[in-house]
């Protein structure tokens, strides 16, 4: 690896470290909007080995805002085009431990509501009203959630797509996707 490219991986290195995994800006909108609606919390209480952003111990409900790059957000995902082993190997291990996360609640008897950044950002009312309706009423079945866990170069400039349901670990598909071209 030349010096120019030594440094650009080290630049990229330190702007990766500097993100948040707590209080990020989906997240705090989201608290703020429960509060107001008189709704109290416990902000990443430990349960069952897990720390969900949003907690209501006694409704057994924990939330988790997840980004759309780190967790594979089907509409909003893109692979990186530097590092792609590295980055194929972060989606895998961030999406399977939502998985395993995600089923472990479930077995244990806890409603988990999984929303991703663009869903509070651009729908809070509706993931507001989601939320409520969760904490008034009795617990019930977790929805469908795909997430993106691998994403393989092809030859003719697409990628082949492996989207799996996070609350049905059976439940898959694949789709092929043109690759955006390189912005110079």
């Amino acid at each position: 690896m030349d010096d120019l490219e030594t440094k650009k991986v080290a630049l990229r290195s330190a702007n990766m470290s500097r993100i948040r995994g707590t209080d990020t800006g989906p997240e705090l909108l989201l608290r703020k909007a429960l509060w107001k609606k008189g709704l109290r919390y416990r902000l990443h209480s430990k349960i069952e080995g897990t720390r969900p952003d949003i907690v209501f111990k006694s409704r057994r409900l924990a939330i988790f805002i997840d980004g759309c790059f780190w967790h594979g957000c089907p509409l909003h995902y893109v692979r990186p085009r530097s590092r792609s082993e590295f980055w194929a190997e972060k989606l895998r291990s961030n999406t399977a431990r939502d998985q395993a996360q995600t089923s472990l609640l479930v077995e244990k008897g806890w409603t988990v509501l999984r929303f991703w950044e663009h869903e509070v950002e651009g729908e809070l009312n509706q993931v507001v009203a989601t939320v409520l309706c969760a904490h008034n009423s009795s617990p019930r079945s977790n929805e469908s959630r795909f997430v993106v866990t691998s994403v393989d170069p092809q030859s003719d400039d697409t990628e082949l797509w492996l989207i799996e349901d996070l609350f049905n670990r059976g439940a898959c598909r694949y789709e092929h996707r043109h690759r955006n071209p390189l912005k110079r």
